[in-house]
């Protein structure tokens, strides 16, 4: 009866999905922090399309539906930049978003160049701290996003990733 999920790099035909699923899942987000104007809730369609043009994109399907998404890219200083890891609700707590980590851990690490892996989340969101603990990221900072959410950054030795990948 079940489809299984499967995990690729996102076209530009998968703008409009993405950013609804984006929307859809950090309405809780935004619910626990009480601010609807964090930034993947405010962010346009036209801002989505050219991630998708820059960046590493994946997307988890179930079938058509994209059911996860995650971005990243790797800066001059060799930091691959984690960011808007999503997963649907109704598939939340299934190891979904531990699998797209992993997913752009490995793409950002194909061309050798990738130093360390940097990602942030909320400091209230235990769920994603429980997600990024486990997987090898600790806690280098702070910071206050433009939206007033207060962010927790966390990193990982991306010579770390072959161990838990």
């Amino acid at each position: 009866m079940g489809m299984s999920v499967t995990i690729s790099a996102a076209a530009a035909e998968d703008a409009e999905q993405i950013f609804k699923l984006q929307y859809l899942a950090f309405q809780s987000e935004a619910e626990l922090y009480g601010n609807y104007l964090i930034q993947p809730l405010t962010q346009s369609l036209d801002s989505l399309k050219s991630e998708l043009e820059t960046d590493t994109v994946l997307v988890a399907r179930l079938g058509d539906e994209v059911v996860g998404t995650v971005r990243g890219n790797v800066d001059e200083d060799g930091t691959g930049r984690i960011a808007k890891l999503c997963v649907h609700p109704r598939l939340q707590g299934h190891g979904l978003g531990a699998r797209l980590l992993r997913a752009v851990e490995a793409a950002l690490t194909g061309d050798g160049e990738t130093s360390r892996f940097r990602l942030h989340t909320g400091h209230k969101s235990e769920a994603n701290l429980r997600l990024y603990r486990k997987a090898g990221y600790t806690r280098v900072g702070d910071r206050t996003a433009s939206d007033g959410v207060h962010l927790v950054i966390l990193e990982k030795d991306a010579s770390d990733f072959a161990v838990s990948a």
